[in-house]
């Protein structure tokens, strides 16, 4: 009896190492980032919910920073960082759609990525971002813009961008936040492995 249990679990823990074994590191990273993304989904309101699916199904072709290149998008600030707030991370801008002044949960401004060690760049959120001066005159006495439901924080100028004053979104729909999907600052993310512009 105890013959077979003991060969039963070699047999598992041979079969665990051949899994291993097949599956590079960067396959299981990717899989434990899609599962964190998963369970974000499942402690967030329905509207909630729907935004970060919305993002995730129009931004998944930006995994591969190229494309998102490819269709416009361009990187501006560095490698934005807080001294005890975490980070925002890689903002890659699409003046285009920042020019048009409008909102589109399928059309971000921003897509946002996290430097890795190995120099890839992995796509973590994305950011909806809008002049003040233009929200405001489009759309006078309606305040700060929503999307979904998620109100859009409001930044002055002058401000570490260099921008007019604007209304932005953060939305961590690739990496779970765990002080929320729709704040500013990831306290996660990190700019070390950045090497510069």
């Amino acid at each position: 009896m105890r013959i077979g249990r003991l060969a039963r679990q070699i047999q598992h823990s041979t079969l665990a190492l051949v899994l291993a074994g097949a599956c590079p590191g960067g396959a299981l990273a990717r899989n434990r980032h899609t599962h964190e993304a998963t369970a974000q989904l499942q402690r967030l309101t329905t509207a909630q919910a729907t935004l970060l699916k919305v993002v995730r199904d129009s931004t998944e072709r930006f995994k591969d920073v190229s494309v998102a290149e490819a269709e416009g998008y361009s990187l501006l600030f560095g490698c934005v960082s807080g001294p005890d707030a975490g980070a925002m991370g890689l903002h890659f801008v699409n003046m285009k759609l920042v020019g048009l002044g409008e909102i589109d949960s399928t059309r971000p401004q921003i897509v946002i990525y996290e430097p890795m060690p190995d120099g890839r760049l992995q796509l973590i959120g994305a950011d909806f971002l809008v002049i003040a001066s233009d929200w405001d005159k489009a759309h006078p006495g309606q305040g700060a813009p929503q999307l979904m439901g998620q109100l859009f924080h409001y930044f002055e100028s002058p401000n570490r961008f260099g921008l007019p004053a604007f209304y932005t979104l953060h939305v961590w729909a690739w990496k779970e936040n765990p002080n929320g999907a729709f704040v500013n600052w990831h306290p996660s993310v990190s700019c070390q492995a950045f090497s510069g512009q």
